[in-house]
């Protein structure tokens, strides 16, 4: 249900929005903070405080069962599932492939684009690399769910497809845990060119490839506990500065 919608402006406002999985089990209690277009907004916490259930009701995934998810005015439930989809590209840490050419795996992401436009994508994506070594090139059919490739190129596929897609929304969840560090930079880099006129949301466990996003929202007890920028964050969220300390813990230790 809900209507068709022309958007005109692409801020995601969350306001006391709540969410259960069932009646046990709340896992977010009065979320507020707005993700802003044009800026790249990052997602963190520790595991299982419930940020991947943020992206999922954003993407209308899930449904929350109080507060409200606004953009451009008019709440998300109010909103066409189509008006929305058209709008959102949602890269999950599953990547989903098919059984035929990488061309046609990320043309999936925008059935009308051209060779061309999927060519860019791939490159701003960091495909461009693996697929000159591969046979056939860009037509290259990959076995089902991509079983020829790795992790890491798989999870850059799906990035082009997000890419190809176009949209103002761009959501990533943890799609650093399957890249090598070369890459994930070169996609962060590529995210900073496509972030114009967008609203960016990530989730990563990587806080090296946050620090210098715009925003920063920390999510702790099944609520907001801070939001800023990195160094403010050090300042003033309890959370943050231990998930930054464990990190650098966890970088500095030698097998």
């Amino acid at each position: 249900t809900g209507k068709d919608k022309e958007f005109s402006s692409f801020d995601i406002e969350l306001k006391n929005v709540a969410f259960s999985y069932d009646s046990d089990t709340q896992i977010l209690n009065n979320v507020t903070f707005t993700a802003k277009q044009n800026e790249i907004t990052a997602l963190v916490g520790l595991s299982g405080c419930g940020k991947t259930s943020i992206l999922r009701l954003i993407s209308r995934l899930y449904d929350y069962d109080k507060g409200s998810i606004i953009i451009d005015g008019v709440d998300i439930k109010d909103i066409s599932t189509a008006s929305l989809f058209d709008k959102v590209s949602i890269v999950f840490q599953d990547v989903t492939l098919f059984g035929t050419s990488i061309m046609e795996n990320i043309r999936y992401g925008n059935k009308l684009a051209s060779d061309e436009e999927i060519i860019k994508a791939a490159k701003l994506a960091c495909c461009d690399d693996f697929v000159k070594k591969l046979p056939q090139l860009y037509q290259t059919v990959i076995g089902e769910n991509g079983v020829t490739l790795s992790g890491g190129e798989r999870q850059r596929l799906s990035i082009a497809r997000a890419f190809v897609k176009n949209a103002p929304i761009i959501i990533l969840d943890e799609i650093a845990s399957s890249l090598d560090v070369e890459n994930e930079k070169k996609i962060q880099e590529s995210l900073n060119r496509l972030t114009k006129g967008r609203t960016v949301i990530i989730i990563s466990h990587r806080l090296k490839s946050i620090e210098k996003v715009d925003k920063i929202v920390v999510i702790n007890d099944k609520k907001v506990e801070a939001f800023g920028k990195h160094e403010e964050l050090l300042e003033k969220s309890k959370t943050y500065k231990a998930l930054v300390d464990n990190a650098k813990l966890a970088e500095n230790f030698k097998y």
